[in-house]
Formats: structure tokens, C-alpha cells, sequence
């Protein structure tokens, strides 16, 4: 590790924010992810207040010869920041709402909630993922897949411009205009070139929402699974559905219909009223004999119960893949992996269905990966005692069971603990991942963003692919 002559406080002296380091009070809580089995070990940690201060971390960084790492939630967290500097945008959390155009502008350490409360009223909402709690900028930076991604596409393609601070300490405001090659690998290419500051989206006007999911037995997978495909293969657009095994522990947080059991929980997000709704769904809710049904018309407000994900900072091991399709050999392979009678240390196995607008070509340029494929797959588990050890393999195994109907690709905001640099290039398509090469050497060509999903030019690690992708 780095040594750091920090009695000086020498950035602190440049910057409105807390500079804090491995003794100081708070400094644990501030590196702390909301992926708490990641832990970060920085030098140095900056508590940004602003744009300027980014500016001064980045150039300090840069003078001292240290690497910089950059976190809002931390729900993207899956390896250690070990050393450097690691900035905190979780204080940048502003909303700057534009009703008349249908846009808004936020601070990179905004929630998506903290933007819907602003924008619901007005009729207006953000492509969220399954969770409000997540993070906008890192969400679309990873290109950002949505509840209603088959409605409207990626949240990326929905970013209008973008402030960020690239490794040379420069502030630019990037967009289809301005600097156009580095706005379109920042939508999709993560944080390989720099510290987003903020970034303009697009919202969209939905005044009808309906959503929430059908839990059935577990023991009824088969069943569920086999209906589930030919229902989904008929469906709009505008319905955006998903299929969970989940195993769920007998502890307070699961509701007590569902500790300590295995089910299938359906996910269903619709653009659309309750007739619409109830008229698609009703399949569905003729299938086993459901535990809880809880679909049904929405604020948009209560996105967050379509998917039921965890609200509290939770410690998570995962792995995605992309799939060509998800037919009968398929859900075979799955089930003898992660079907009923299989003890599974994994909590959440989820099948999400693609196309419809996620599968047509972005209207502007960007690095997102996942429009060539039918299915989304990623396996989740908590790496506590006593399956800690249990968890990683578990999920390598149901990845190695779909891998005959995989694209060979991944989506980087679901990839996982990223690997060798063939690892990480699957995370894009070949166009993107060239695309973003280039971009690396020209913006930052000392590696000075070498943490999380990065692709590092030669020198760092790890290396070059090896073999054509």
C-alpha cells in the first residue's frame, strides 16, 4: 500500500468536502458499500461536495501517482478498492427538474428515488432498475437495465449529456456534439474514464403503471417454468416481466408466508391499467396454486415491490449472464441445478426476458451490451457463514448449466467479480469493447481509473485478451 504523508491534510486544504483516512472517525462508515461484503482499504477517502472537488481529488491523485476509485451507493461493489483514492459522490445528491422539457439533471450521488419523488407528481418517471435505492449515475453508466426496459430500451439511451472529470483533471460536459467518442462509451463503459460529476436524462411521461408478482411453490417450478415460456413468448411490449427461484431464509426480513421456504416468485411490470393488466396476468394466476399475489395498479412511487429486493445494505456474491434463448433443454438444465429437491446456498436465481424495445438499435451511439440476446440470467448469494464458501461455486454451476444457450456475453452492471481482461471484455460487444480501448488511451492512458469493471491498457493488470473476442 501507498504511504501517505496525510499529517498535512494536503487535499484537504483544496476542497469544501471531508478528507478522511484510515484512523479517522467516520471513515469506515463513508468507504462502507451497500454490497457489505465488499470492503474498501483506500488511502485516502474524499467525501466530495461538488464538482470542484472532484476536480482538485482527481488532480491531487493524478500528482501524487495515485490510482482513484469512485463510489455513490455501493451497490455496484464487487471487488476491494485497495489503496489510492477513493471519492464519495454520495453528498452530490441534487435534482434539477426541467417539467417543460421532460428532463432532469442529477448530482452523481442521487437515488433514483430521491429523482421519482421529484418527478412522479409531474407525471413524469425515470428508467429505474429494481430497486429506487440504487444510484442513477452508476446505474446508467452501466447502461441500466429497467423494470420497463421492454418498453422503452436501456436508461442509457435516455442520458442526454454528461459532466464528468477525466484523469487529466478536467471538467467537460460531454454529449452528442460535445466530445461525442467519450459520451458513448461512458453509456455503457462504467467508470473507466473518469469521475461523473452528473448527467442529463430524459423522463418519460407514464401516467398508468400496474405491477407486482405471483409467488408460487416451489415445488411447482416446472410447472411455473413451462407456463411462464409460452405465456412470455406472446406477450407485448409494454409487459415487462421476470422469473425468480428464491430461497429465502427463516429470518425476520422475508414475509412469514415465505421463511425458511424455496418458491417461484414472477416479477411483472406493464405500461398499461388494471383491465390490462389483469387480462395478461390471468394466465399466469390459473397456474399452481399461487402462495401471494400481490400485482396490481401502481404509483410508479411503488416500484420497488415489483422486485422486492432487499432494502437494507446486504452482503451479495453475483454472476449474469446473457442468453440466446430459454426453451425446454433450457429450464431442464436449470432445474437440475437449482430445482426443487437441490439444496442451493444461492437466494436468488432470475430469468428476465429481453427484446421488445431492450433489442432494437440504440437511436444514438453507446456501449451497451445485451440487445442480441432473449434472456437475462443472474444468480445471487450471501457469502455469510456457514455457505460463504458455498456461494461462488453455486453460482459458476448454474452459469455452466445455461452456458450452452449463452451469447458468450454479459451486461457489466451484472457481470460480477470481473476476471482476467477476456473476463472483462465480455461485458461488452467487440465494436463497444474497441471502442472503449481507444477511449482508455486517449483519456486515460496511466490507468489512473483501475478499480471495479475497468479495462486497463498495457502495464496494468490484467493483460490484453488473449485470444479474438
Amino acid at each position: 500500500m501507498t504511504i501517505i504523508d496525510t499529517e498535512r491534510h494536503p487535499l484537504a486544504d483544496q476542497v469544501a468536502g471531508r478528507v478522511l483516512r484510515p484512523a479517522d472517525d467516520g471513515f469506515a462508515d463513508a468507504a462502507r458499500p451497500w454490497n457489505v461484503a465488499v470492503e474498501h482499504h483506500p488511502d485516502l477517502l474524499l467525501e466530495a461536495a461538488g464538482p470542484d472537488d472532484v476536480v482538485a481529488g482527481v488532480r491531487w491523485a493524478a500528482e501524487q501517482g495515485l490510482p482513484v476509485a469512485v463510489q455513490s451507493t455501493g451497490h455496484g461493489a464487487t471487488e476491494s478498492v485497495s489503496g489510492g483514492l477513493l471519492i464519495s459522490t454520495l453528498p452530490m445528491n441534487t435534482v434539477e427538474l426541467d417539467v417543460a422539457n421532460r428532463t432532469a439533471r442529477v448530482g452523481a450521488g442521487t437515488r433514483w428515488g430521491e429523482l421519482l419523488a421529484r418527478s412522479v407528481p409531474e407525471g413524469l418517471i425515470g428508467l429505474c432498475g429494481s430497486s429506487s435505492d440504487v444510484g442513477v449515475v452508476g446505474y446508467c453508466l452501466g447502461g441500466g437495465l429497467p423494470i420497463l426496459g421492454r418498453a422503452f430500451g436501456f436508461a442509457a439511451e435516455h442520458v442526454r449529456s454528461i459532466d464528468v472529470v477525466t484523469p487529466d483533471g478536467r471538467l467537460r460536459t460531454v454529449d452528442g456534439e460535445h466530445d461525442p467518442d467519450l459520451f458513448e462509451v461512458l453509456k455503457g463503459g462504467k467508470g473507466n474514464f473518469g469521475v461523473v460529476t452528473s448527467i442529463e436524462l430524459e423522463l418519460l411521461p407514464v401516467s398508468d403503471f400496474y405491477g407486482g408478482g405471483i409467488i408460487y411453490p416451489g415445488e411447482d417450478a416446472a410447472e411455473v417454468l413451462t407456463a411462464f415460456r409460452a405465456w412470455a413468448a406472446d406477450l407485448p411490449d409494454d409487459a415487462c416481466p421476470s422469473i425468480a427461484f428464491l430461497r429465502l431464509p427463516d429470518a425476520d426480513f422475508a414475509p412469514p408466508p415465505l421463511r425458511g421456504r424455496f418458491v417461484v416468485h414472477l416479477r411483472f411490470a406493464l405500461v398499461g391499467g388494471t383491465e390490462e393488466g389483469d387480462r395478461l396476468l390471468a394466465p399466469m394466476r390459473a397456474v399452481s396454486t399461487p402462495i401471494m399475489d400481490t400485482a396490481g395498479p401502481l404509483s410508479y412511487l411503488q416500484v420497488d415491490l415489483v422486485s422486492l429486493d432487499p432494502p437494507d445494505p446486504t452482503p451479495f456474491e453475483q454472476a449474469g449472464a446473457l442468453l440466446k434463448e430459454f426453451g425446454e433443454e433450457a429450464q431442464a438444465a436449470l432445474l437440475e441445478v437449482a430445482g426443487p429437491g437441490v439444496q442451493s446456498p444461492l437466494l436468488l436465481i432470475e430469468l428476465r426476458l429481453m427484446g421488445g424495445a431492450l433489442g432494437r438499435p440504440s437511436p444514438v451511439r453507446d456501449a451497451v451490451s445485451g440487445r442480441d440476446a432473449a434472456w437475462c440470467v443472474s444468480a445471487l448469494g450471501v457469502p455469510v457463514p456457514p455457505i460463504a464458501e458455498l456461494v461462488p461455486p453455486a453460482i459458476e454451476q448454474v452459469l455452466d448449466a445455461l452456458r450452452p444457450w449463452a451469447t458468450g456475453h454479459t451486461m457489466v452492471n451484472f457481470h460480477g467479480r470481473p476476471g482476467d481482461a477476456t473476463d472483462r471484455a465480455r461485458a461488452w460487444p467487440p465494436e463497444a469493447y474497441e471502442a472503449i480501448r481507444r477511449a482508455k488511451r486517449r483519456y486515460d492512458p496511466d490507468n489512473l481509473m483501475r478499480f471495479g469493471h475497468a479495462v486497463l491498457l498495457p502495464g496494468g493488470e490484467p493483460v490484453e485478451p488473449a485470444i479474438p473476442l
